[in-house]
């Protein structure tokens, strides 16, 4: 079947495409707010009903949390091999709210570009896989590959109550290969793969001085500010070029090879992105290039901040507590659990005295690495490129996929993570945004992925 034949079924269904792909954006499937559990809940059944009129064999998982949305649909032969394709249906909150151009929550068209919250992430990505599929199962008479999908509910809150099912689902989800499709190109005309993750810990910090707030007059200079205290154990987990001064931090890390770290991309036209939001304070780990910097080496960052009085006007009071949220990026080598409790010893350890400091670890996350040199690594690169008409180029990424390691073991698939996303498309931020061009180039290398394992 030549690409010709999918990007005129794309054109033919596109109105219908378009109106599907608003509704499942006008669903607030916030998973990190308990607020919107019954959104979240909404969105799945019509996904599941959804993925069931194409054609396929839906099972919907409840779970403490969000139900996971499980599909599948066989080869007409045996032997043939499988496809495991992961997404998300959950999105991000859209604080501030202000500082969006158009509701979150109700898909605006603009210039053939989409805004709405989970418009890229992951919604959008999502959703042309699924109409890949719909066009495959429609156009192929001799449907020669396996194909299973997995979209949980959980992914922006940590998938807390997947990797609990994974061992009961372990047979449903055998797979030869793995596809996370959840992460962006080097650039719009710039195909690329991604070779890997970085993991994560979170953290939630609370420092509490005093059972109330003191007046600031009455009380400043007797009395340690747990803002001050805050600010201070937070600025002794930095050396003063900006790497992590908590000791064994670094211990352990599995580096790049020397080939592998010069197969890497590396032309990515940072500056760019930096205009496109803004940037304008940078930093840069010594003896590593910017993207290397976000891609293979690990950081802890300081999520927020928040103590005291921040209204209009002035409060003068010392507060009575100051709260923070952390967390770390990690990469191979680095045990989640192991730098969670090293940075919470750290914290305690440095805080001033008589301060309390209670310190509750998060999600976690486990790094993932591809080899660089597999079938799936082929197969995908070729669609991409037949696709692009241009080379595709390996990267890394510097967010994470909490759950990749642990479905990638579970599955005994080899893995690889894509997507047509774009850092520019605003994810987790107002106005997020995905251009239609683009969810029409996903659905063509996805169904190009799907030709090339079916014809083996």
């Amino acid at each position: 079947m030549s690409l010709l034949t999918y990007k005129n079924w794309f054109e033919s269904h596109f109105d219908g495409i378009c109106k599907d792909y608003c509704t499942f954006l006008e669903f607030q499937s916030i998973s990190t707010d308990p607020a919107y559990k019954e959104d979240v809940k909404k969105c799945a059944s019509w996904l599941s009903r959804y993925l069931e009129d194409l054609g396929l064999d839906v099972q919907k998982w409840d779970t403490v949390g969000s139900p996971v949305i499980f599909g599948k649909k066989a080869a007409i032969k045996n032997n043939r091999p499988t496809l495991l394709i992961y997404h998300h249906y959950d999105v991000q909150p859209v604080d501030p709210l202000e500082l969006w151009e158009s509701p979150p929550f109700e898909p605006r068209v603009k210039d053939g570009v989409v805004y709405a919250r989970g418009a890229a992430d992951n919604k959008g990505q999502c959703f042309y896989s699924i109409t890949a599929i719909k066009a495959f199962l429609e156009l192929e008479e001799k449907m020669g590959v396996n194909i299973k999908l997995l979209i949980e509910g959980e992914e922006e809150c940590g998938s807390h109550s997947l990797p609990k099912l994974l061992e009961e689902k372990k047979e449903e989800l055998q797979a030869d290969y793995l596809l996370i499709v959840d992460v962006d190109m080097p650039g719009e005309n710039q195909p690329g793969i991604t070779l890997g993750a970085r993991g994560i810990v979170t953290f939630d910090l609370e420092c509490t001085a005093s059972n109330l707030d003191l007046h600031s007059g009455s009380f400043g200079g007797m009395v340690m500010n747990p803002n001050r205290a805050l600010a201070d154990v937070l600025a002794k987990c930095y050396e003063e070029n900006g790497s992590v001064a908590i000791p064994g931090f670094y211990e352990g890390i599995t580096p790049l090879t020397k080939k592998e770290r010069g197969d890497l991309f590396q032309d990515m036209d940072t500056e760019k992105v930096f205009q496109e939001f803004g940037i304008r304070a940078k930093i840069c780990e010594e003896g590593f290039s910017t993207v290397e910097s976000n891609w293979i080496r690990p950081t802890l960052e300081i999520n927020g901040m928040q103590g005291g009085y921040t209204g209009s006007g002035i409060k003068t009071i010392i507060p009575a507590k100051a709260v923070a949220k952390l967390s770390c990026r990690l990469v191979p080598g680095q045990d989640p659990k192991e730098i969670g409790e090293l940075v919470a010893q750290f914290l305690k350890k440095n805080i001033a005295q008589g301060i309390e400091i209670k310190i509750e670890i998060g999600g976690y996350g486990k790094s993932v690495r591809v080899p660089f040199e597999s079938k799936i690594v082929e197969v995908v690169s070729t669609a991409f490129e037949d696709v692009y008409k241009d080379k595709c180029v390996k990267t890394l990424c510097g967010g994470s996929i909490p759950i990749s390691a642990d479905l990638e073991k579970i599955s005994g698939a080899k893995t690889l993570l894509m997507g047509v996303g774009l850092a520019e498309d605003g994810i987790h931020a107002p106005n997020e945004h995905f251009g239609l061009d683009r969810l029409k180039q996903g659905f063509l290398v996805m169904t190009r992925i799907f030709e090339l394992l079916s014809n083996g």
